[in-house]
């Protein structure tokens, strides 16, 4: 009798095997539009030579290369992107291989034992000799992916080098990092900086087009949209979609009005020190009942799906960090010019929000500075770099110019010091202090 119920089981197993292989088969045909086989080009989008110099410089080795960013910054163009690269630089298309999870076509991919089928389909029907190179796009929303991926990676019969994406902070936290334990490498894509939006809109690099750059936004699909309304109804579709998807069904929200409310608080308070106490009283005033821990909560899953970043405190003088008050920047202006343009923000808070941005996308961890009673904008460091910067609407006379100078002529070391504006005329150097024009601000950070 035992030996009859080990025979089905065994045929039980065969048969469901046999219908997911099957099912396989014929999604396969499907997702060959989306990979580069039998010369086929996905569409690649504006090439964003920064990033993909930068990723680059990491293949041809077992590091799992990891995109992630806010939801629409660009990640899956990069990808494919990369992936083009690849194939411009010797490696055949058959052995490159794309999922991207956010697609309709791929819907049928609930967990990692799907794609080890996939995969096992693909080398199949396509017989890629040596190294496959992989690339999985919002493998966040693939259940069990961390395991698939370290499984993969420390494979030393077949070869493979693989690309992730995903729009969640977390994925690279906890048991993931412990997990991989230093065989991956991070990169955070942001959306277009100046140079890439001048680049796709043909402008001339000047203050006037940094001035459209600054009242717009920079999320790419942004610039093929017609006219204000449609952008505002795109910039609202992409918060409604990550607050439901990446925060709300994900962390079981209890007062999802509070979670969009606190968001609309930290969009009109960019740039400004603030902390969560004192967001607990505004509230509070508001007769809205909320408690430290569920505002501190609801900042962290918004700092997750990278819509807001937050900034410490740093204490030139004794090297620490403060806890306390801080700042927090906006990912993308769009959200503040298109939803909630109506609250007093003016032009100096979007600078400096830019300001920051940028020091991020050149590669520099950023802090707020103090100085005993003196706050420093930014406090920029990237390897033995070190970049002390105040951020100015205008130096329009000699009393706006010297509150301006005044917290970096307090700074008795020998590391850059700079003033960013919007003026139109480049002033002299004072003290040390550079003066830089906003849009001129790139080159010299790099």
């Amino acid at each position: 009798m035992e030996a009859l119920k080990q025979y089905f089981r065994v045929w039980k197993n065969i048969f469901i095997f046999t219908q997911t292989y099957s099912s396989m088969e014929e999604y396969f045909a499907a997702l060959e539009k989306y990979n580069f086989w039998n010369g086929n080009v996905p569409e690649l989008g504006f090439i964003r030579k920064d990033y993909t110099d930068k990723i680059f410089d990491y293949t041809g080795n077992k590091l799992i290369k990891v995109l992630v960013g806010q939801r629409r910054t660009g990640k899956s163009y990069l990808l494919r992107q990369i992936a083009n690269r690849l194939i411009e630089s010797g490696i055949k298309p058959q052995n490159i291989f794309y999922i991207n999870k956010e697609f309709t076509d791929f819907d049928f991919i609930r967990d990692y034992k799907d794609l080890e089928v996939l995969l096992k389909l693909y080398k199949e029907k396509l017989n890629p000799e040596k190294k496959v190179w992989l690339f999985f796009d919002e493998v966040q929303n693939i259940d069990g992916w961390e395991h698939f991926v370290n499984s993969l990676s420390q494979d030393f019969v077949n070869s493979y080098e693989i690309f992730l994406s995903g729009s969640n902070s977390k994925m690279l936290s906890g048991e993931l990092a412990t997990l991989l334990s230093g065989r991956y490498v991070s990169f955070e894509i942001f959306p277009f900086s100046f140079n890439e939006y001048a680049g796709i809109t043909k402008k001339d690099i000047s203050k006037q087009s940094f001035i459209e750059y600054l009242e717009s936004g920079a999320l790419p699909e942004l610039f093929v949209l017609p006219n204000d309304e449609t952008k505002r109804n795109y910039i609202s579709a992409i918060k409604d979609t990550v607050f439901l998807r990446d925060i709300i069904q994900r962390h079981n929200i209890k007062d999802p009005k509070l979670l969009e409310d606190i968001f609309v608080y930290l969009v009109n308070n960019a740039s400004n020190l603030i902390s969560i106490p004192n967001i607990v009283n505004f509230f509070k005033s508001n007769n809205r009942k909320t408690t430290y821990d569920t505002i501190s909560n609801y900042i962290g899953y918004i700092e997750d799906t990278f819509l807001i970043h937050k900034t410490e405190r740093f204490d030139i003088k004794g090297k620490d960090i403060i806890s306390g008050n801080c700042k927090y920047y906006i990912n993308d202006l769009s959200f503040k010019n298109y939803l909630y343009p109506g609250f007093g923000y003016g032009l100096g808070y979007k600078l400096e929000n830019l300001v920051y941005l940028e020091l991020c996308r050149a590669g520099y961890d950023v802090f707020v500075g103090t100085l005993r009673e003196k706050e420093i904008d930014f406090v920029a460091k990237k390897s033995d770099r070190i970049i002390y910067i105040q951020s100015a609407y205008l130096l329009s006379d000699e009393q706006t110019a010297q509150r301006e100078y005044a917290p970096l002529e307090a700074i008795h070391d020998n590391y850059e010091k700079m003033v960013v504006s919007l003026d139109d005329i480049s002033l002299p150097s004072n003290n040390g202090i550079k003066h830089v024009k906003a849009w001129e601000m790139a080159k010299i950070i790099k």
